[in-house]
C-alpha cells in the first residue's frame, strides 16, 4: 500500500494537518472562554481604578495578581481530567489537614483565624477548598453508579460536611457557603432525588432556630437582623447597605458618569473595592452598566456550562457543571447582598473586586474547565 492510499484510509483529522492545530489548542485553552475573562477583567480595572479613588497602585497591583492568575490557569488547563480525577483523595486530605492547622497556627485579623504563614507567604487554605471539594464529591460519586443511591449520597455529605465546618468555625461564613454550594452541585448534576433535595431542605428549616442560637455568632446574628431592618441602626449595622442602595439608586439608568460617582469618592460607602465595588459601578454606569456587566456574567457561564456538557467523562461533567455553578453563586451572593436582598456575608464580585488569592482561585478553576474542554475537542478532532 502506497503512503497516498494509508493516508485515505485514516479517520478524517488524522492525517498530517492534524499536527497544525491552532495556538489555542496547543496551549489546551477556550479562545472564547478566554476573551470573555479578559473582557471582564479589564471591566473590573476600570471600575476598581475609581472605586479606589483612582488610585494607580491598586489598579497596578490587582493587574499583577490578574497576570500571574491568567499563567496559572494556563499552567492548569495542561493537566488532564483523569489526572485531576487521581489526585483528588489526596488532595482532599492535605486540605483537611491544613484546614485543621489554620485552628492551632493560623494567622489572625480582624477577628477572624483564616490564613496560615508558611516561609513569609501568607495563604487561606478555604480557598483551595472551593476546588478542592467539587474535585472530591465529584472523584467518588463517578466511581458508584449514578444516580447515587441514599449510602453514596449519606457519604458525599459527610465529605461535604467535614471542611464546610472547619471554614465556618474560623469563622469564614461566606467561604463555607461557596464550599458547600461547590459540593451540594456535584451531588445535584449527579441525579440526587427531589425526594432528598426536598428533605434537605425540611432538615434546613428544622435546624433554624438551634442554628441561631448556638452556630451563629452575635455578628453574624446582627447582619441577618440587619437585613430585615437596616433602618435600625442606620450609623452602625445598617450603614454599609443603605449606603450601597443610595449608591445604586443615584445612578439611575444612565448614570452619573466614570469617576463621578459620589458615595465612594466621599468615602461614604465602605469597602467599595472589594465586597461593595457593584454599587459603585451602578452609580457611575447606571443600571445599563449594571446589565451589561449581567450580560457579560452571563455568556461566561453559558459557555461554561456548555463545556460541562461537552466533558466525554462523568468525572468531567460533574466537576465542570460545579464549577461554572459556584461561579454563579459568587455573582448572585454578592449582588443579593449589595442590593439588600442577601445578608452581608463577604463574598467579593468575581474579577471585579480587589483580591489576590481569590483571583487565582477563581482563574484555576477556569484552568479546569479549559483542560475538560481541550480533551473533548481531542476526541472529536
Amino acid at each position: 500500500m502506497s503512503q497516498s492510499d494509508f493516508l485515505r484510509q485514516l479517520p478524517s483529522g488524522a492525517g498530517p494537518m492534524s499536527s497544525q492545530r491552532t495556538l489555542s489548542q496547543r496551549l489546551r485553552i477556550d479562545p472564547v472562554m478566554l476573551f470573555l475573562l479578559l473582557l471582564l477583567s479589564g471591566v473590573g480595572l476600570m471600575v476598581l481604578y475609581s472605586a479606589s479613588d483612582e488610585n494607580a497602585a491598586v489598579v497596578l497591583r490587582q493587574g499583577r495578581f490578574l497576570s500571574v492568575a491568567f499563567v496559572v490557569m494556563v499552567l492548569v488547563a495542561q493537566l488532564h481530567p483523569e489526572q485531576l480525577q487521581r489526585w483528588a483523595p489526596f488532595a482532599f486530605i492535605g486540605c483537611i489537614l491544613l484546614l485543621i492547622a489554620v485552628h492551632f497556627m493560623g494567622v489572625g485579623a480582624k477577628g477572624a483565624q483564616r490564613w496560615l504563614s508558611l516561609g513569609g507567604f501568607r495563604f487561606q487554605p478555604s480557598e483551595l477548598a472551593k476546588l478542592i471539594m467539587p474535585m472530591t464529591v465529584a472523584w467518588y460519586l463517578s466511581s458508584h453508579p449514578l444516580p447515587p443511591s441514599w449510602r453514596y449520597t449519606a457519604a458525599s455529605l459527610v465529605i461535604i460536611f467535614v471542611p464546610t465546618v472547619l471554614v465556618a468555625t474560623q469563622p469564614d461564613l461566606g467561604t463555607s457557603i461557596l464550599i458547600a454550594a461547590s459540593g451540594m452541585f456535584v451531588l445535584f448534576l449527579g441525579g440526587i432525588s427531589w425526594t432528598f433535595i426536598f428533605s434537605a431542605f425540611g432538615l434546613l428549616l428544622a435546624a433554624a432556630w438551634p442554628m441561631w442560637e448556638f452556630v451563629l455568632h452575635d455578628y453574624q446574628r446582627r447582619r441577618i437582623l440587619t437585613l430585615l431592618n437596616p433602618e435600625s441602626d442606620k450609623l452602625g449595622a445598617g450603614w454599609n447597605i443603605i449606603q450601597s442602595k443610595t449608591a445604586i439608586g443615584s445612578g439611575g439608568f444612565e448614570g452619573k458618569g466614570w469617576l463621578m460617582g459620589t458615595q465612594s469618592h466621599l468615602d461614604f460607602l465602605p469597602e467599595s473595592h472589594t465586597d461593595f465595588i457593584i454599587a459603585v459601578l451602578a452609580e457611575e454606569y447606571g443600571l445599563r452598566g449594571v446589565l451589561l456587566l449581567l450580560l457579560l456574567y452571563a455568556l461566561i457561564i453559558g459557555r461554561g456550562i456548555w463545556i460541562s456538557t461537552q466533558a466525554k467523562h462523568c468525572f468531567g461533567r460533574l466537576l465542570g457543571g460545579s464549577i461554572i455553578l459556584t461561579f454563579f453563586v459568587y455573582v448572585f451572593v454578592n449582588m443579593g447582598m449589595v442590593s439588600g436582598l442577601l445578608p452581608v456575608v463577604g463574598v467579593p464580585l468575581p474579577l471585579v473586586s480587589q483580591g489576590g488569592t481569590s483571583l487565582v482561585t477563581l482563574l484555576v478553576g477556569f484552568g479546569i474547565l479549559m483542560g475538560i474542554y481541550a480533551d473533548e475537542r481531542l476526541v472529536h478532532q
